[in-house]
């Protein structure tokens, strides 16, 4: 393995999802040079179809506090129908990787308030300095949000290589409205996902889950013969 595929599989292998962060922001000069180089994403045609809207301060504060009263109030609003409803091995992983989690923060399965908790604290983004909202232009669809999903794991890797962690958060996109309203979004984007980000709380319990892989031959099939 030469160096850099070593340096790659060292990195690609050092990013996880991690929920809690330090306070301390992110430089400006690193904020760019993440996104700059997250810009290298591919896209179809090169039309490179992300909007992206990054809230710190007191931006973020507001909105720490908006989004758990927003979502308690049944206040739900989404631009992409999902009711993570899953079958089979993914219904199994997705329980395997719930359970990772508990475990490491100590919460039993039967201890559904905290759990409750748990799942709240996505909406205060896990303490993080920063986050990323990722918005798709209409009248983009599924192959433009397959080019979104290209350039949130770029800018993660980057992230990764600043020795910043990140969470990609779905759940986010439970407040699309109230978010484009806080931001001043323009109507016509539409909120995939949001990333928190900043430095990794190493204290953190949350922070020691760990998920497990499937094997390569699990999902791919190698065709070579005639």
């Amino acid at each position: 393995m030469s160096d850099h595929a070593s340096t790659f599989s060292t990195l690609v292998r050092q990013r996880r999802s991690l929920r809690a962060f330090l306070p301390k922001p992110v430089p400006e000069p690193a904020l760019r040079q993440i996104f700059a180089d997250a810009a290298c994403a591919p896209s179809n045609c090169n039309t490179q179809p992300w909007i992206v809207h990054v809230a710190s301060g007191p931006k973020l504060e507001t909105l720490r506090a908006l989004l758990p009263a927003e979502f308690m109030a049944g206040r739900i609003s989404m631009d992409f129908p999902y009711d993570g409803v899953y079958e089979g091995e993914y219904k199994t992983r997705q329980y395997a990787a719930a359970q990772a989690l508990y475990d490491a923060m100590g919460i039993a399965r039967e201890d559904k308030a905290r759990r409750q908790e748990a799942f709240m604290r996505n909406f205060t983004f896990f303490d993080a300095p920063h986050v990323a909202f990722l918005f798709l232009p209409e009248p983009f669809g599924l192959r433009e949000a397959c080019d979104l999903g290209m350039f949130a794991q770029t800018l993660m890797l980057s992230m990764t290589a600043q020795g910043l962690g990140s969470c990609p958060q779905t759940a986010l996109g439970f407040q699309a409205e109230q978010l484009r309203t806080a931001l001043q979004v323009d109507p016509a984007h539409k909120l995939m996902f949001g990333i928190s980000f900043g430095y990794p709380d190493p204290e953190a319990a949350a922070n020691r889950c760990i998920t497990e892989r499937a094997a390569v031959d699990d999902f791919v099939v190698f065709h070579s013969e005639a």
